[in-house]
């Protein structure tokens, strides 16, 4: 099997290589597609982290300890009272010190006098219910019972005494700390704080980064790309400039390329045009019609490469209804004799070369002409621009010479009529003139018989 044009032999993967490639998949299915998204978990993902080991930390250390000793305090506070209650003796005493107890310690004490504690009810299971569990056993040796009250942080003591049930409310202030809550909202706070300041920070980056991702999809497209401002990190900013760089040379490249072109083969004309006179006045003599006929298709190779420079020329893309613009070629085209049928989406407006898709247009309807008695052209809206059909009903070129077919120079006399003119650069001009507006020219069995020439234009 191949993979990158690397040869790999089918017993060097194994199942665990298979293995390792779907989890790789799986896991770039999980990951967010744009970079904004990537920085974002980059930056998000340690401080989830970071917040979960803090909490583990202190819940299972700090929390524990603290509300551990406040357990601890509270059964303190019981076992002195109920040591104080076998000491006072009377019950009016009893009483008062119940009734300084409350007042003293924050916990409510009520005597039940003659009463008989309960069956002990199954354990809440909670860790301040564990803790109090634990400090009853170590300080107090007479049968409790821990319950839950309707206050939702609240707990229900209970203690055996010979007097009667010593009921203890212990409300939630005696057993949580408010540190756990400052603590839990300065640790959410501060992570919403970072997050908005990342996401400020990263969507500037990126906005930086799609600027520069427009433009260079607009140059690749044809259109103009007006200077736009260089900013962001040094990286993007050193792209940014590695790009502008780019475009000035291949600009100034395509504008050599042009003018040199379009420079050969004006100055060709002059001594072309010499020797037609020269001709004219040798004669009707077999040889001179010879030559005449190799200045001709001289002429018309210079025409070619005259058209050829033209479709790399400075016309400027316009917003143009390519509709009406296949309308007006039709009408062109009809004019000259060539049957045309024409549909096209209404109002279609994108930014083309308007001269430059004529001509591109022109060699491909020329062509289908040359070969076929009909020729059928259709606009048809795609998700990504528009495909321009150019049908016909003639025989056609063979699958595997349909690429090569694009080269300069190159005519399938095999495959087409023999006597037929052109030298070869009409369909290479057709997609120079597509690629120039970032799309392409692909051949294809047209469903008309013949062979069908789709041009792609992006949006």
């Amino acid at each position: 099997m191949a993979a990158h044009g690397i040869e790999i032999e089918p017993e060097a993967v194994g199942p665990d290589d298979g293995l390792e490639i779907r989890r790789e998949a799986w896991i770039k299915r999980l990951l967010p597609r744009t970079m904004f998204g990537r920085s974002l978990l980059i930056v998000v993902v340690p401080v989830i982290l970071l917040q979960a080991i803090a909490a583990w930390v202190f819940y299972d250390r700090h929390w524990a300890a603290v509300s551990w000793r406040l357990s601890a305090g509270v059964v303190g506070d019981i076992g002195l009272v109920i040591e104080a209650i076998g000491l006072a003796g009377s019950p009016d005493k009893i009483d008062r010190l119940l009734e300084a107890g409350t007042i003293l310690t924050d916990l409510e004490f009520t005597l039940r006098r003659g009463d008989t504690l309960p069956l002990p009810s199954p354990a809440t299971g909670s860790l301040i219910a564990d803790q109090l569990t634990q400090a009853m056993q170590g300080r107090v040796s007479l049968p409790y019972r821990i319950a839950a009250t309707d206050d939702p942080h609240g707990i229900l003591i209970e203690v055996q005494l010979p007097e009667g049930v010593l009921a203890i409310g212990v409300p939630g202030k005696r057993l949580y700390s408010p540190t756990t809550y400052i603590f839990v909202m300065w640790m959410v706070g501060s992570s919403l704080v970072l997050l908005a300041v990342a996401i400020v920070f990263l969507r500037n980056q990126v906005k930086s980064l799609r600027r520069l991702a427009a433009a260079a999809d607009g140059f690749g497209k044809g259109r103009p790309v007006p200077l736009f401002k260089v900013e962001g990190a040094a990286e993007i900013r050193q792209a940014a400039l590695a790009f502008m760089k780019m475009r000035d040379r291949i600009r100034r490249q395509i504008r050599q390329r042009t003018q040199m072109l379009a420079s050969v083969s004006h100055d060709l004309r002059t001594p072309l045009t010499r020797m037609k006179l020269a001709l004219e006045l040798l004669g009707d003599d077999p040889a001179v019609e010879e030559l005449k006929s190799d200045v001709v298709e001289m002429e018309r190779m210079v025409h070619g490469y005259l058209d050829f420079a033209r479709g790399e020329g400075a016309e400027e893309p316009v917003d143009t209804d390519v509709s009406l613009l296949l309308e007006d070629i039709a009408a062109a085209m009809r004019r000259e004799g060539i049957p045309l049928s024409v549909a096209a989406e209404p109002e279609y407006v994108i930014p083309v070369r308007p001269n430059a898709l004529r001509r591109c247009l022109g060699n491909l309807i020329s062509n289908a002409r040359r070969y076929g008695s009909h020729v059928w052209l259709t606009g048809i809206a795609v998700a990504d621009g528009l495909d321009l059909l150019v049908d016909d009903d003639g025989p056609g070129i063979p699958e595997t010479e349909r690429e090569r077919v694009f080269r300069a120079f190159v005519r399938l006399d095999t495959s087409r009529n023999p006597s037929t003119g052109g030298v070869g650069l009409g369909l290479t001009i057709a997609r120079d003139v597509a690629r120039s507006h970032g799309g392409d020219v692909r051949l294809e069995t047209s469903p008309q018989g013949g062979l069908r020439a789709r041009v792609h234009l992006p949006r």
